[in-house]
């Protein structure tokens, strides 16, 4: 695990929009594809923007394919879909082809849209290994991420896969890929900033193990890397 902590908000947006640009150079010039799983909310939303904005001509966007990490369960057309926060902040600034997005078929419904989700993903590995080039992740204030939101079913899944999450207190539900799935990926990044994500920062990296009340705990990768982008507020509450 390495932790890059910069002094401001900017600052680590930019620091992780090139650490992607890096990864996906990298992967495209080692496979000619590269894979990744985005993250959604509005912090990485800025992300996306700067990416599309500042750095159009510095990858061949052409060879990369988008997954989602989680989604909502709306429609693709709905203010709260994450697709249609990558959509408008990404894909169609830089004319991606919709042939290279997946998004959740929330229209499905939530448990068959995770188990269709599972399968377009197995599929696009081919039937071998399901190890995604980067995977993004945000960090909620009660310490979730994707989600694996404290004390839901999901944070027991062992399955390499994309589950339904229920969230009694919004009554709503979610679909997200399971820990162990996000675990096997090559590289993993988390984007966190602002004071109000500093004791999740800590409660993550430096305390004790409980994955019920922390569950983004549970990302360990298998046999990959682990990167935090952190700013000086969101990294605040870390002894060291």
């Amino acid at each position: 695990m390495t932790l890059n902590i910069f002094e401001t908000a900017d600052e680590t947006l930019t620091g992780l929009a090139e650490y992607f640009l890096d990864v996906a150079q990298e992967r495209i010039a080692e496979t000619g594809r590269f894979s990744v799983a985005l993250s959604g909310g509005s912090s990485p939303k800025k992300l996306y923007e700067i990416l599309a904005q500042s750095h159009a001509g510095d990858l061949d966007w052409s060879k990369v394919f988008f997954f989602f990490g989680d989604e909502r369960n709306v429609p693709h057309t709905d203010k709260d879909s994450n697709y249609l926060m990558a959509k408008t902040a990404l894909f169609d600034p830089l004319n991606i082809d919709p042939a290279h997005v997946f998004p959740v078929p929330t229209e499905l419904g939530p448990e068959k849209a995770a188990a269709a989700y599972t399968e377009t993903i197995a599929a696009f590995f081919g039937g071998g290994p399901q190890v995604f080039d980067l995977v993004l992740l945000g960090l909620g204030d009660n310490s979730h991420t994707a989600s694996l939101f404290p004390h839901t079913t999901i944070l027991t899944d062992t399955s390499v896969g994309v589950k339904e999450v229920f969230l009694p207190e919004e009554n709503v539900y979610r679909i997200s890929l399971t820990a162990p799935l996000i675990n096997q990926a090559l590289n993993i990044a988390y984007l966190v900033y602002g004071k109000g994500k500093a004791l999740a920062v800590r409660h993550i990296i430096e305390d004790e193990e409980d994955i019920q009340q922390f569950p983004a705990q549970l990302i360990d990768p298998t046999e990959g890397d682990l990167q935090w982008f952190l700013d000086e507020d969101a990294a605040s509450e870390l002894s060291e």
